[in-house]
């Protein structure tokens, strides 16, 4: 990671929301559309990475039967854990990825926020733990920030197209998409169907 711990660990010093995550209207209706694109009601075992102060995880947790999130700075990690204490079926660690990757075989994986911290070389990393470690049906759901940031090594276009490259060789399929001025949403599976063809209904 580009971004040492000490950049994350002053911004949570001076805040301990530096994106105003909870508050902002913003967020709030980005992570609603995120939950909403996820193609299946409820998921077995879930992985977020980056989760800072747990408001996407707090989404994340009614659907999921057990959920990890984890993040790089212990000031994020202890709020996390405060805001999702009510879910039992939820933990939340301190992790610096790519390297420190959970063990398990999920079915989500949530990257949010995430990928353009990396250098292009570093995300490359991260983005085959994260696929080598999906179970058969597995989803991957990237969303991030569009417009570029003079301290991050990458922009949310840049994370997206590396991520269509890997998706196309992993024969993953992108079963949702959004777009905005803003923002970029995907979602990607190793299922192919849609929805309604899951459901029977086509």
């Amino acid at each position: 990671m580009t971004l040492e711990p000490e950049y994350f660990e002053a911004l949570y010093r001076e805040c301990h929301d530096p994106w105003r995550l909870r508050d902002r209207w913003y967020e709030q209706r980005k992570r609603m559309l995120t939950v909403a694109a996820l193609p299946r009601p409820t998921y077995r075992l879930a992985f977020e990475p980056g989760c800072s102060t747990g408001e996407l995880s707090a989404l994340l947790a009614p659907r999921c039967q057990a959920l990890i999130a984890s993040d790089l700075v212990e000031d994020a990690v202890h709020t996390a854990r405060a805001r999702l204490a009510t879910f039992a079926h939820v933990k939340v660690d301190r992790r610096r990825l790519p390297d420190d990757w959970p063990p398990g075989r999920f079915d989500l994986v949530v990257i949010s926020e995430l990928g353009y911290y990396l250098t292009p070389v570093v995300l490359q990393r991260f983005f085959r733990r994260a696929l080598a470690s999906l179970d058969e049906t597995g989803t991957i759901v990237l969303c991030h920030w569009r417009p570029a940031v003079s301290d991050y090594p990458l922009d949310g276009e840049a994370v997206h197209g590396e991520f269509r490259r890997f998706a196309a060789r992993a024969r993953l399929h992108r079963v949702a998409g959004h777009s905005e001025q803003d923002f970029l949403l995907d979602v990607w599976s190793l299922d192919p169907r849609s929805v309604a063809m899951a459901e029977g209904l086509r």
